[in-house]
């Protein structure tokens, strides 16, 4: 058996080839103990505090030693970051809390001026809508359906459509402001 001074020898590579043939714990503990500091600083700069990085680091080590073997590793450096990296992106997201907030409408992308999910509007307004979005663009038009009368997310548009996130987001703001002109100016026509 190797001692843990012989151990710190090994390099890296022989590390990870002596733990993926052998499976023995001390190969891996060794490897893993050599990339808390990398580990530790992904976490933090995800994570945003010590405590949280602290805890993922440690959740890191019990997850891969017991899933390690399962993988076919070519590249141990490259493979840790990614599984730490993806870690706290999932940690992220579990925690992440939905909050509620009046908005106000002058914040409001929507505005007061209209709903397009709105079932209660008078008729005028209704044709006046439908009117308009006649006139928009066909990418306009598209992606503004999508969006409102299908409760597609944006990645959902991009998807179906093939159009760039950035063009989605554009095409739904300038639909938006062109629905907004057109109905005001058949409104006070």
């Amino acid at each position: 058996m190797k001692t843990n001074a012989n151990i710190a020898k090994l390099s890296n590579e022989e590390l990870f080839e002596r733990y993926r043939n052998g499976h023995r714990a001390t190969y891996f503990h060794e490897l893993y103990r050599r990339y808390i500091p990398m580990l530790y600083g992904l976490c933090l700069k995800y994570l945003g505090n010590e405590a949280d990085a602290q805890d993922a680091v440690m959740d890191l080590f019990e997850d891969l030693n017991q899933k390690i073997t399962k993988y076919n590793i070519t590249n141990f450096h490259s493979w840790l970051y990614t599984v730490a990296k993806n870690h706290c992106l999932l940690k992220i997201r579990k925690e992440k809390q939905v909050y509620f907030q009046d908005i106000n409408e002058t914040i409001m992308e929507n505005g007061h001026f209209f709903t397009l999910l709105d079932e209660e509007k008078p008729n005028e307004d209704t044709s006046a809508l439908e009117h308009c979005l006649t006139e928009l663009s066909v990418e306009q038009r598209t992606s503004i359906e999508f969006f409102y009368y299908e409760n597609k997310s944006y990645a959902d548009i991009v998807s179906i459509t093939g159009y760039t996130l950035d063009k989605v987001k554009s095409y739904i703001q300038n639909g938006k402001r062109n629905l907004k002109n057109c109905i005001m100016r058949l409104q006070n026509a």
